[in-house]
């Protein structure tokens, strides 16, 4: 997830300007219409969802993430930054997720229900999130400083995703909240407490929030586990994270790993569940 952003660096090619409304509803209606019943049982492992997520309220948290998601699009907007549907990087973003949007709703049947849209901001920053939700943003810093490859794109696409399915930012709420606040600001949120507004709070805190290695590891199989089905390489989840690695030692840290905490055993953890996935990309490649 994004971290306190840098300011945004307008670029030439992201002021391109198409006729704004036609591509997004276009890749909407795509993205939509691409819902599937869902595909077979899962090929990783990575047990239930937190329980601790049910203490706040789902479509509250949804809320709070499109009132961020929508402020932070006009201040990009407002700067230059933000690229028109006609540019090529974003309708490159746009395609790898219509290709990833269908095997969501297993992870989560709310997804079906969500708004999916994907934007590129143009920063330096090396970083990408999904908002619960389903809102997709890319800075242009990850695609051009780790010059990442269609299926490294899919990976993290992926990762990003399987943290809004997964609803680790509703859980790691509800945690650092601790049970009795939590309860309380879930009283509130139906009408009976007096502790604020959650939705308010959750949206100045939901591109800050530091997953757990838990939910890192989740984030990262399920995210392998959609790229697969959706016909990207699951090579490219070790070659992504090699990238990241090298990246953080020559600039002494990266935004995306301050809000993703990574341990030495990420690559091994991929690679030991590259073999549960190999099939569904075969197949998916065949298909």
């Amino acid at each position: 997830m994004c971290t306190r952003c840098e300011p945004l660096v307008p670029s030439a090619d992201l002021l391109s300007r198409a006729s704004a409304w036609q591509p997004r509803r276009a890749f909407l209606l795509a993205a939509a219409g691409a819902v599937l019943t869902g595909p077979a049982l899962a090929q990783v492992n990575v047990g239930n969802a937190s329980m601790a997520r049910n203490l706040v309220p789902a479509d509250r948290i949804e809320a709070a993430g499109v009132q961020q998601y929508g402020q932070l699009l006009e201040k990009a907007r407002a700067k230059g930054a933000l690229a028109g549907d006609g540019n090529a990087q974003l309708q490159r973003l746009r395609t790898i997720a219509t290709r990833l949007i269908p095997f969501a709703t297993p992870w989560n049947s709310r997804a079906q229900q969500w708004k999916w849209e994907v934007n590129l901001i143009g920063s330096k920053q090396i970083n990408a999130f999904c908002m619960p939700g389903g809102k997709i943003a890319f800075f242009t810093g990850i695609l051009e400083q780790l010059k990442l490859s269609d299926d490294e794109v899919a990976m993290v696409m992926g990762h990003e995703m399987a943290h809004a399915l997964r609803e680790h930012a509703r859980a790691r709420m509800a945690k650092s909240a601790g049970t009795g606040a939590a309860l309380s600001i879930g009283a509130q949120l139906l009408g009976l407490g007096q502790m604020g507004d959650l939705a308010a709070r959750a949206g100045t805190q939901l591109l800050t929030l530091k997953f757990s290695r838990s939910d890192e590891t989740e984030a990262d199989l399920v995210g392998l586990e959609l790229a697969a089905r959706a016909g990207y390489d699951p090579q490219a989840s070790v070659s992504l994270w090699k990238k990241m690695a090298a990246a953080s030692k020559n600039q002494g840290g990266l935004s995306f790993l301050s809000t993703h905490p990574s341990g030495p055993d990420r690559i091994q953890q991929l690679e030991a569940n590259l073999p549960k996935v190999e099939k569904l990309y075969r197949e998916a490649k065949r298909g």
